[in-house]
Order: structure tokens, then sequence, then C-alpha cells
């Protein structure tokens, strides 16, 4: 069995260093562990030190594509080389390294597919008594989306099995942590939660500069997502939104029309079918949305197949390649 643990980075090199100095190099049921840091475009020596630190693996992207981006190459790498089990943990060590193990033993045990480091929200001093509220909120959203029971879902600190790692893609660019959550739960991929605990910061987050954009992005990214895997439900509920006072509306005319004939009350009957028709697209957009939301699990299948054989062929080459360079040299 193999383990890599990559560390998508991005001008990281006050970190690092500290952060490869935590890593192991033996973790319980895996024979071979190498590590992958995924260059996000970095401007700084965060190349240099990873080098300098010994990393297997070095995977540099032609510019800064962001957090979700680094995230999903990083996993594509690790399975062309070969990893059975991918960790993700941050630059920055704001993980502790020593719970590698605890989150890969669910997969090893087949328990899971995808195990995530639920951090000790409540008791992390330099998390603010809103951060924590809005961290809780936002697991909640996330459990409601995906049917998954996931206590931390903003952690990106997460073990991820090969056949589940060739299953995901994110389409957000802003973070990857919510949108694979919700996607593993439409995909039936089993998740589970393991507690791990966290090192003091280092640096300010860069995915929150102020309370404000973060409650901001982080409703545009659940909406947004809620959209993409749940197209049904949530066009249906904007539908509802406008049917109901549609046909509030729209019976009170008839009820005047009845009762005086309805003079004067011409308007009741033109905001009344204007909502309702309104709320007519809106369910037949939900039901399109639907069938491409459908078409998007077929997609993501063949896409796995396709990364599966990808993956075998580079394998295979690379044995080709070992078999005659021992030709050469014998």
């Amino acid at each position: 069995m193999k383990l890599i643990i990559q560390i998508p980075c991005y001008n990281e090199e006050a970190t690092l260093a500290e952060t490869l100095a935590c890593l192991p190099r033996e973790v319980a049921g895996f024979s071979i562990v190498e590590w992958l840091v995924v260059d996000d475009g970095s401007t700084d020596r965060t190349v240099d030190i990873a080098r300098q630190c010994g990393v297997d693996h070095i995977h540099s992207l032609p510019h800064n594509q962001g957090l979700a981006a680094a995230f999903m190459a990083g996993l594509e790498k690790a399975l062309c080389l070969g990893a059975d089990v991918v960790v993700n943990t941050d630059g920055d060590n704001q993980y502790k390294a020593e719970f590698i193990g605890d989150l890969t033993w669910p997969i090893l045990s087949g328990e899971a597919q995808i195990a995530i480091g639920v951090r000790p929200i409540s008791t992390i001093s330099h998390f603010s008594p809103a951060k924590r509220v809005l961290q809780g909120l936002g697991s909640w959203v996330v459990r409601k989306a995906s049917g998954l029971e996931v206590a931390d879902a903003p952690s990106g600190f997460r073990a991820i099995h090969k056949s589940a790692a060739s299953r995901l893609f994110v389409f957000n660019r802003y973070t990857y942590t919510l949108e694979t959550i919700i996607q593993a739960g439409n995909l039936n991929i089993p998740v589970v939660s393991v507690p791990v605990d966290v090192n003091p910061p280092t640096r300010q987050s860069r995915l929150m500069r102020s309370m404000l954009q973060y409650i901001v992005r982080s409703a545009v990214t659940i909406f947004r997502i809620a959209v993409i895997y749940r197209p049904f439900r949530a066009f249906s509920f904007a539908a509802a939104l406008l049917f109901l006072p549609g046909a509030a509306v729209f019976l009170r005319f008839l009820y005047l029309y009845f009762t005086d004939g309805g003079a004067g009350h011409i308007q009741s009957l033109v905001i009344g079918a204007t909502l309702i028709a309104s709320s007519a697209v809106l369910f037949v957009g939900g039901v399109i949305a639907d069938l491409i939301a459908a078409n998007r699990i077929l997609l993501t299948e063949i896409r796995a197949r396709q990364l599966t054989e990808q993956i075998a062929e580079h394998r295979r080459a690379a044995v080709t390649e070992v078999a005659r360079l021992g030709r050469d040299t014998g």
C-alpha cells in the first residue's frame, strides 16, 4: 500500500519547512509513504525549500489557479504516482501530522473512502466566537445538502481512497472542502469524521481576509453547490416562493370577482398570473437542470474510468521503462 501526503502550496516559504519536518515517513498499514508538494504558481522560494527538505514529488502549476485547482491537480498527480490513499494537509502546518495514522485507518479498515479530520473548534483559542458559529452553521448546511454526517465540513485535513479520488471533480474555484463532501454524498461515497488536533496559527488565513468576506463567499459557494448538485430541490423551492403568493393573489381576485364582479381589482389578476407563470418557468427549469445533473454524474463516472485507464497506462509504461533499463545495464 502506498500513501502520498499532498500539500497544496502558494508562497509558503515561511512555513513549509516546519510543515514538512512534522510529516511522517512511516504510517501503519502502508509500505511506502511519499510527499507531494503542489506548487500553485508560487513566486517565492517554496519549490526550493521543498527540494531542500527532501520532498519526493513536486508538481508545479503554470500560474496561480487557486486552492481548489491545486487540490485537484494534486489528486490526479498522486493517482498517477500510484497512490492507494492520498492525505491532504495545509502548507501552513495547521493540522498536527501525528493524526495522519488515525485519519487513514478508516480507509484501511474499509469503513470509508474519505476521512475528514474534525478540529476541536469549540476549544481553539484563535477562533473567534463568530467564526465558531459560522463553522458550525456551514457544516450543518453541508450535512443537509449532502446527507452525510460530517462534523467539520471546512476542514482540509482529509484522507481519500484512490477510487474516491478518481471520481471527485471540483467546479468551484474558491475552495474544495464543501463541494467534495456534497459530491461524495451524491455519489454514495462513504465518508467518516475523525477527531484531530491543530497547531497554533503560523499566519492569517488566505481564504478569510475578513469575517464579512468569509460569510459572503461561503454563502455563495453553498448556494452554487446546492444548485449544481440538487437543482430540482433548489428550483422547486424558488418556484414555491413565487407560486404561493401568486396563488393567494389570484384567489383573492377570484373571490372579489364572484362577490362584487372584480371591478377595480384587475391588478390582482395580473400580479397573480405573473407570479404563477414565473413559478412554472422555474419548475420546468428545475426539471431540465435535474436532467443535466444526472448527465453530470454519468460524465463523472466516465471521467473516473478514463482517469483509471490513464493511470494504468502510466504504470505499464513505467514498468516497461524499468525493464528496458534493466536489460540495457545487464
